[in-house]
């Protein structure tokens, strides 16, 4: 629940992968919602994004907060083709669903992440929080 209500107050989250060129490549994201454990983000399969996780699936997301808080969140992005998942992100996010229109769209991918490590850290001094997904 922590690190849901992390990733929603801070809107934008930032995702980094490695490129089909083998550097780094970060760009702006946001997360959709999480059910049954699964933080589920999309994107289009046009993208360059798409076919670097296609190439290496491994991510980290970096999100800031209040009072110079932030959160580091690693995992394995698996895409999923559940068609009421797809329905669900348009549903909670009108700028997707204004982009994609329908959840049946070819483009429209969605992925949730596996074996996710999220680490919640601030500049008080106390010991970063880190929670296995």
């Amino acid at each position: 629940k922590r690190i849901v209500d992390f990733l929603k107050q801070s809107q934008v989250q930032y995702l980094a992968t490695v490129g089909v060129d083998g550097k780094p490549k970060v760009r702006p994201f946001q997360f959709m919602f999480e059910e049954e454990g699964r933080l589920y983000f999309c994107t289009g399969n046009q993208k360059p994004v798409f076919r670097e996780l296609g190439q290496n699936p491994f991510v980290e997301f970096c999100a800031s907060g209040p009072q110079f808080s932030w959160l580091r969140l690693s995992g394995k992005a698996v895409f999923s083709d559940d068609l009421a998942v797809k329905a669900k992100v348009q549903e909670v996010s009108p700028l997707v669903k204004s982009i994609y229109q329908t959840p049946d769209n070819p483009v429209f991918e969605v992925f949730y992440l596996e074996q996710g490590v999220a680490t919640i850290a601030d500049f008080s001094g106390n010991p970063p929080q880190t929670i296995v997904l």
